[in-house]
């Protein structure tokens, strides 16, 4: 069970520190932590995301794919997921994948949607009609 007092940790890839501070703090609105020369952390919705320099190795050109690879945020409240999708559109933030309904009529059926990060890390956020499909 996890204790509220434990965040979670995700590291990704950045090629550009700035563009990944515009992205999440200024775009998405998440709390910048700390800042150094090689990375960013931020409080991404309670967790702890760094962002690692790391060009050499991130591309903006590699073909993208929604799996397996992406991380992102469930919530709880629907009225919380609303308002980031009105957040990602008043600021203007690339989708991968506009809102869309997976699983409808199913008992896991839920609202989601994927954007890019400046890096080409894909993010999900989504809200399951029924919390229990949560896990």
């Amino acid at each position: 069970m996890r204790d509220s007092r434990n965040v979670f940790h995700l590291a990704v890839p950045c090629i550009d520190l700035d563009e990944a501070y515009d992205f999440y703090v200024t775009g998405l609105g998440c709390k910048l932590a700390r800042r150094y020369k090689d990375r960013i952390t931020v409080d991404f919705f309670g967790d702890q995301l760094v962002c690692h320099k790391y060009p050499e190795k991130t591309t903006k050109d590699s073909e993208l794919e929604m799996y397996p690879r992406h991380a992102g945020i469930t919530f709880y409240d629907k009225n919380h997921f609303d308002d980031l999708i009105a957040l990602v559109g008043s600021r203007k933030l690339k989708y991968y994948e506009k809102p869309f309904v997976r699983f409808e009529g199913a008992a896991e059926e839920h609202h989601s949607f994927f954007l890019i990060d400046p890096s080409n890390n894909l993010l999900e956020f989504k809200y399951y009609k029924d919390s229990r499909m949560m896990y």
